[in-house]
Order: C-alpha cells, then structure tokens, then sequence
C-alpha cells in the first residue's frame, strides 16, 4: 500500500479518536456538574424571596464558611469579597452559631475598604437557615452611630459650658445677698452677675440659632437671596461694637448675581465673622469687606487686623466650643459656637468656608457661594478688594478708595 495513503488514513482516525475522546470527556463534566448540583443540600423553600425583600445585606455561609449567597449591598459594605467573608469577626460571629444554634444581634465597626483605610459599623444578626447554612444580615449603622457620638459630645460640651456662667451667677447672687451692706461691692457684684447672665444668654442663643440651621432644609426652603442686602444688614448690626472700638468697617466691591438660600442664616453668619473680627481685633483698625464674582462663585472676604490664629488651631476653630484662648474669649464674651454655625450655614447653601491666618498680622475668612444663572441685575459697575484685600488694609490709603458701604444709585462717578 502506498505509504501516503497510509499516512493519511492514520490522520484521519487519530482525528476522530480525539473527537470522541474530547465529546466523552464533555459528556462527562455535564454529568458530574449535575451530580453536585443534585447532592447540593437545600435552603428552606421561599428563602431567596424573604431576603431579597428585607432590604438588608446578606450572606448566606456553607459548613466551611464559604459563601453560597450574597447580595450587592453586601459587597458594597466590604464584608464579602470574591466568595470569602473578609472580617474575622464575622466568622468569629458564624462559627458560635453553628456551634450553639443561637442567634446572635451584635454591632461591629469593621475596617472598610482594600487596605482598610476606612470603616463602617455594622448590626449583625447572625441565624442558623436550614440544617447546613448560616445567615448573616447587615445593616449600616454608620450615620447613625456618628450623629450620636456628635449629639452626645454636643451634650457633654453645653453641660460643661453651661456650668461656669450658672456658677457664678449662683456665686454672685449669693455674694450680694452677704454684702447688702456695702454699696461699693453690691456695685461691683451686680456689673460681674449682668456680665455672666449676658454670656448665658448669648450661648443659650447661639445653641437655638445652632439647632435651627441644622434643623432646616436650605435646598428645599431658599430663595433667591441678594448677598449685597445680607451684607449691608450683617454690618448695621455690628456696627455699635465696632464703633465702640473705634473699628473702621469698610465695604469694597458688589455682587452681581444672587444665590440661593436663606437671607437669615446667611446674615446670620456673617454678621459672626464681622462680630469676631471685632471682638480680636485691637481698637483704631480696621476690618475690610470685599466682594466678587468670578465663574459663576459669589466670593466674600472678611480680613480684620487682629491677634490671628496659630496654624495648629485653623483646623479646629470650627468645632462647637473650641476657643484658642479660653480666658481671652470669656473676656470678649465668645461661646465657641459662631464659627461652627458659620461653618453649618455656609455648608448647607452649598458653599465653602476656608480662613488664612498669621499670628500678630489678622486673620481673612473667606466665603464661596453658587449663584443662580440669572440676567445680571442693573447694579453698578463691580469693584473687587479681591485676594490683596489684607494687603489694602494695612495703608489707610488702600482703602480710603473704597465706599464706604454698596452703592445702588447707579450714580457713581
């Protein structure tokens, strides 16, 4: 036989052996996929149903802690990842159940994230489902468990800073009663209780005005709010203090478009950047205002000439209650909440509140708000203190250019 033909007749029955070994080899990998599928043990009728009903995040764990079930929540929490629990914790909670058949309700903070830079805290429930499963559900108590750590912490710190005025004023009443006697101290006692009953009020009223901007929904309540009326009103409002202090106020710049948001939280707040900068600042200066807009930001700075913040303490000045002079703010009678209302205010209108500050040289509060895409209003030509405003402020020349408060008229040279 010719070996060619030979050859090629080999060809074509190796061929036909690998078809038919490849087909068996298929056929069998069909049969043994359905085999473990038949002696897979089963959860309770209607369970993929109750779960996906919940609303929680689940895991459903084997006999070895391999996970059968889970749905997106629980991957989105990252307490599953491929099919592994990731926190021993877990495990630690699904192991004590399959041991006692118990069910077990606990909360967890677990780290969160691929390197755990982050965390989450978590209820658990953790139940025995069917003869070879546990359950494990989840709910994200994150929010929740910060809101109460801050309303605890707001707690503790009004109860604290409640005591010292209560105090003295208790003290000095007292004092008064035992020196009826003596008009000079009677004198003396009733200036130091009036100061103490004043500082109560104010912080008694800075923690109202504190609860209402958080208590109110800004996005929902606003309207269109024009900044140049909120300023020039935040202004006559302090303007006594700073006159007291001999405290030049001066306005440069206007504000061509408005916002939107709640013209009495926002006078609000700034009339406690103007009233800050007058409480540090020293007497004969001055505090400057000024106003632009660029790229659609309403932009604010407040730059006074006082004592200034150290840059350990510009992160925290907008804590509730954090003073950096304790003593010095009980003098000037500050509660350590304007700042973190400012801070709320600003917050919720959208904006941004940033502060620069050298000690001795002043410090500039700056605030960014969103304004509404609107026809410019028939104001009059913008003038801006912009970034230079301290700059300007430390020559009386800088700004005795500037008006001394927003002009509408339209009549200006």
């Amino acid at each position: 036989m010719d070996p060619l033909l030979i050859a090629a007749l080999a060809g074509v029955v190796g061929l036909a052996i690998g078809v038919t070994g490849m087909h068996a080899f298929r056929v069998s990998e069909r049969q043994r996929a359905a085999g473990i599928d038949v002696d897979e043990p089963m959860m309770p009728e209607g369970t993929t149903e109750v779960l996906a009903s919940l609303g929680l995040a689940h895991i459903v764990v084997d006999t070895v802690d391999g996970v059968v079930r889970a749905n997106p929540a629980a991957y989105a929490f990252g307490l599953v990842r491929g099919h592994t629990v990731v926190h021993q914790e877990v495990l630690g909670l699904t192991s004590r159940v399959r041991a006692d058949g118990v069910i077990i309700q606990q909360v967890l903070e677990l780290p969160r994230g691929l390197r755990g830079e982050n965390s989450i805290v978590v209820q658990l429930r953790v139940a025995p489902l069917g003869e070879e499963y546990i359950l494990v559900l989840a709910e994200d108590r994150t929010e929740v468990s910060r809101t109460e750590a801050v309303r605890n912490d707001f707690v503790a710190n009004v109860s604290h800073e409640l005591k010292t005025p209560v105090g003295a004023i208790s003290l000095l009443a007292e004092t008064i009663e035992d020196a009826a006697e003596d008009q000079e101290a009677v004198r003396r006692f009733s200036q130091r209780l009036y100061k103490e009953s004043t500082r109560l009020a104010a912080m008694v009223q800075d923690i109202i005005e504190l609860s209402r901007v958080q208590g109110k929904n800004v996005v929902h309540a606003g309207v269109p709010v024009d900044l140049n009326s909120v300023i020039a009103e935040a202004i006559d409002r302090s303007r006594l203090p700073a006159e007291t202090k001999n405290i030049d106020l001066r306005v440069g710049g206007e504000l061509p478009r408005r916002v939107h948001g709640d013209a009495e939280q926002l006078t609000m707040a700034l009339r406690n950047l103007i009233d800050n900068a007058v409480r540090y600042s020293p007497e004969n200066t001055r505090i400057g205002i000024g106003l632009s807009s660029r790229d659609g930001i309403a932009q604010v700075i407040i730059t006074d000439q006082g004592i200034g913040i150290a840059p350990e303490n510009q992160e925290r000045i907008f804590e509730r209650f954090f003073r950096v002079d304790a003593a010095r703010s009980r003098q000037t009678g500050g509660t350590g909440l304007g700042l973190s209302i400012v801070k709320h205010v600003i917050g919720n209108h959208g904006g941004e509140l940033n502060v620069w500050s050298q000690r001795g040289k002043g410090s500039s509060f700056t605030i960014r708000l969103p304004e509404l895409e609107e026809e410019l209003h028939n104001f009059t030509a913008m003038g801006r203190l912009g970034d230079d405003l301290h700059a300007q402020l430390s020559t009386a020349e800088g700004l005795g250019e500037t008006q001394q408060r927003p002009s509408r008229t339209g009549d200006e040279d």
